[in-house]
């Protein structure tokens, strides 16, 4: 006669519950410091003075700096002082994902007709750019969920960021940010699932090992470990690109003046541009508002300031460890029509 199976005990399903509830406490408190908070102070900023600040891109200049090692330290200091708290908390939580969460349950919440609208609800309170939020999206694909909820997540952070919408309205005019709004919305889901259409279901396997049943007193030792794998896999090969990105931006982007401000071949060589640069989170808002004042069009403005914060080079980088090179390509290429859509769109708005 077989014995029947013992009940779990109490203790054990509540302490199963520990890891969960210091990962969600830790993304609460993590998302006010670097972000609720610093965000709301910075609204009656853009608010009482239209401006958030010199641009990363040229400062308060037409042009970037010249090429050179010196333009690539410059720009990486100052890139990475705005963003290295945001970017730890995206590996804490990224690692978090990986080893404490229960992939049953991404599985649920990451799956379904709702799932990419979930996703985006996830996505808007957490605020983070376009390379910060990468790690939150590695670890969500390497722990089972779908590419298009993870890959609507990774777009929506960025392009719908509330705080980022405030800055647009007070600092460019709420036209722009109702702009970007439209756009920004149909960009999310439909380069999202197409990038997610060119993964493969095979490619849909898990990769991160996870902790043994009954091992929930090792999850910080997990964590640590984690945290440190998805560290050492993506920071070395993002700076590097950072770096360069930096040191060759007056190649990106050309000297602005009122007599290419307009111009026809501009439109796509900016939203290539910004296809590719690494900004800081909001940071489209002053490098557009700078660039306007040198001349820089409505046409030339809104591709910018569709494309500089959905994608860059170093995020595709990082989310190119957990997807094929054809759904990278997507993403790159869906991201850069999307700006050609909102010049158009700008242009017959009459935008400047």
């Amino acid at each position: 006669m077989t014995a029947p199976t013992a009940a779990r005990p109490p203790e054990s399903r509540f302490s199963a519950w520990i890891p969960v509830a210091l990962f969600l406490t830790v993304a609460v408190g993590g998302l006010f410091y670097v972000k609720w908070s610093p965000y709301y102070a910075k609204a009656f900023v853009a608010a009482q003075h239209h401006t958030i600040g010199a641009s990363i891109l040229s400062g308060t200049k037409a042009a970037p700096p010249a090429i050179g090692w010196q333009a690539g330290v410059d720009y990486s200091i100052t890139y990475i002082k705005a963003i290295w708290q945001a970017l730890v908390l995206g590996l804490v939580l990224g690692a978090g994902i990986e080893a404490l969460l229960q992939r049953a349950t991404l599985c649920r919440l990451f799956s379904g007709p709702r799932a990419s609208l979930r996703a985006t609800a996830f996505a808007v309170p957490s605020m983070m750019c376009t390379c910060c939020t990468a790690p939150v999206a590695v670890g969500l694909l390497e722990s089972g969920a779908r590419p298009a909820p993870a890959l609507v997540y990774w777009l929506a952070n960025p392009v719908l960021n509330p705080a980022t919408l405030v800055f647009i309205g007070f600092v460019l005019g709420w036209q722009w940010a109702a702009l970007r709004l439209v756009i920004g919305l149909v960009l999310v889901f439909v380069v999202g699932h197409a990038a997610a259409s060119r993964v493969p279901p095979a490619w849909r396997v898990t990769r991160t090992p996870r902790l043994p049943s009954g091992a929930n007193e090792l999850f910080l030792l997990a964590w640590a470990r984690a945290f440190i794998r998805l560290a050492v896999r993506l920071v070395p090969e993002y700076a590097v690109l950072v770096f360069a990105l930096g040191m060759l931006r007056a190649w990106l982007f050309p000297e602005m003046a009122p007599a290419i401000g307009h111009a026809f071949w501009l439109v796509p060589a900016l939203a290539a541009a910004g296809t590719l640069l690494v900004i800081p989170t909001a940071g489209e808002v002053p490098i557009i508002q700078v660039l306007q004042h040198f001349g820089l069009g409505g046409a030339g403005a809104a591709a910018l300031l569709v494309t500089l914060p959905a994608v860059s080079l170093p995020s595709l980088a990082m989310l190119g460890r957990a997807l094929p090179l054809r759904a990278i390509a997507s993403l790159a290429f869906g991201t850069f029509a999307f700006g050609l859509l909102a010049a158009i769109a700008a242009t017959a708005l009459g935008f400047s």
